[in-house]
């Protein structure tokens, strides 16, 4: 066996690549490819092809969150390795040569699977109505050991309006220390911090190139370790952001022609999945749309078709061309332009909101919202604000953070659909040439790559 580095760069495309000299560098001394993303082209989604080797239909990850019938509820951002169907990688390689072992350091679904080490974010929600930095590791003493090392996890860093380079940093300084400490024969790391600035200014703006040499600078690190030591270096991207205009509102299209079902809660409205005819799971470009009532697909989607910015609307074929038909998906899956997004809200006046629209909570949210990126610019004194909110929590108090904007329009990247481009898509780099399959790589093939990698074998096909 061989040891071998795999680094999830997110947002990393071949255009962006001129900016990564280390990064740039381990493909001129290896090889690099477009790397074809299925769809949707989310975090969720892509990671489960990349480990099992099956798209969203075989694997079940039909994007960053789904519907769940059987609960009436939706769900976002679940960390439970077992929501992944199919043979994983490091379940293959361990079958393969039992001394096979794999850190999976921040990938996600990363709680409760068989490898040998793990780490996540997993804050502690205390009954006080505080959100405290914390992780979940596989054994539980890493978890320790890496915070009594490195300092806590810095959360607030990792998501939200200061989410920076400062969480990548400590993400691959604790990639470091597993590496020299446990040797794994395989080490996934996970580094999202171009994502951030990409959905913030687009990837036109001036300052991303500056983005991508911080991250290639935390590359430089784990390279420069993995080379000295011998292992090979795997460098891949899930999708790649493209510049935005502006939003598509499902919710508020189903909602006005009577589909889509609210409760009332303390004068908020808050969506009620289980007693609408039909409403949207919106995920960055990609959008599940559940519909009670199958005779009513036909009128669902000529609704969603005919909304500004909507590309166009897959029915069963649809999601069985594109490898999407898996009973967690929509009945319906509606894909963006891809100058536009699809932004979860479903009131119709912002002063009846949920209270959690204003506050980062990517699990309340029945939808991704990029918003949360952002400090609500129409707010006087933010830091105030914020210290004050933060003051209460400190106090004891029970107390919202509402610092976040209900302004789709401040987004100016995003990613979910297939790219127009190769160059505006994700990519593969490895630091054996041979290793890679000629052309465009699959993002299924991914899986079969690795354990190339780590075992010599003959390049994947497509």
């Amino acid at each position: 066996m061989r040891r071998t580095v795999v680094l999830d760069v997110v947002g990393l495309t071949p255009a962006l690549l001129e900016h990564a000299p280390v990064l740039r560098g381990l493909a001129a001394r290896g090889a690099m490819r477009p790397l074809r993303p299925g769809l949707p082209a989310v975090t969720c989604s892509a990671q489960s092809s990349f480990v099992t080797g099956l798209p969203p239909s075989g694997h079940g990850a039909v994007g960053n969150g789904w519907y769940v019938r059987d609960l009436a509820e939706i769900m976002f951002w679940r960390q439970s390795d077992a929501l992944v169907q199919g043979e994983k990688l490091w379940e293959i390689a361990k079958r393969r040569d039992p001394d096979f072992t794999c850190a999976k350091l921040f990938w996600w679904y990363n709680m409760h699977g068989a490898v040998d080490w793990a780490v996540t974010p997993r804050p502690m929600y205390p009954a006080d109505g505080r959100k405290i930095p914390d992780l979940h590791s596989r054994p539980a003493d890493l978890r320790d050991e890496l915070q009594n090392r490195l300092g806590r996890f810095p959360l607030f860093h990792f998501w939200g309006p200061m989410a920076d380079i400062l969480s990548s940093r400590w993400i691959g300084k604790a990639a470091l220390h597993v590496l020299a400490t446990r040797r794994p024969t395989l080490t996934l790391v996970y580094l999202p911090h171009l994502d951030y600035d990409l959905q913030r200014l687009g990837p036109d703006d001036p300052r991303i190139p500056g983005a991508v040499a911080e991250i290639d600078a935390v590359c430089a690190e784990i390279v420069e370790h993995a080379e000295a030591g011998g292992a090979r270096i795997v460098a891949l991207s899930e999708y790649g952001v493209t510049g935005v205009s502006g939003a598509v509102y499902p919710n508020r299209a189903l909602r006005r022609a009577g589909l889509l079902a609210v409760r009332d809660e303390m004068g908020r409205q808050l969506l009620d999945a289980g007693e609408s005819e039909a409403f949207a799971v919106c995920d960055h470009q990609v959008a599940h749309v559940y519909v009670r009532n199958p005779a009513r697909l036909p009128e669902v989607a000529a609704l969603l078709s005919g909304l500004d910015g909507v590309e166009r609307v897959l029915d069963a074929e649809g999601k069985r061309a594109e490898g999407l038909d898996h009973p967690r998906a929509g009945d319906l899956v509606a894909i963006s332009r891809a100058s536009r997004w699809f932004a979860y809200y479903h009131w119709l006046d912002d002063r009846r909101a949920p209270d959690y629209a204003r506050t980062v909570d990517i699990h309340r949210k029945p939808g991704y919202d990029p918003a949360e990126l952002f400090i609500d610019p129409a707010l006087r004194l933010p830091k105030l604000r914020i210290a004050s909110r933060l003051l209460g929590k400190t106090l004891g108090f029970r107390t919202l953070m509402d610092v976040i904007p209900l302004d789709a329009a401040l987004v100016r990247g995003s990613h979910g659909r297939r790219p127009d481009t190769p160059a505006e898509g994700p990519l593969i780099i490895s630091s054996e040439p041979d290793l890679l399959p000629e052309g465009p790589v699959d993002a299924t093939q991914v899986r079969d790559i690795l354990l190339a990698h780590v075992f010599d074998l003959q390049p994947a096909r497509a």
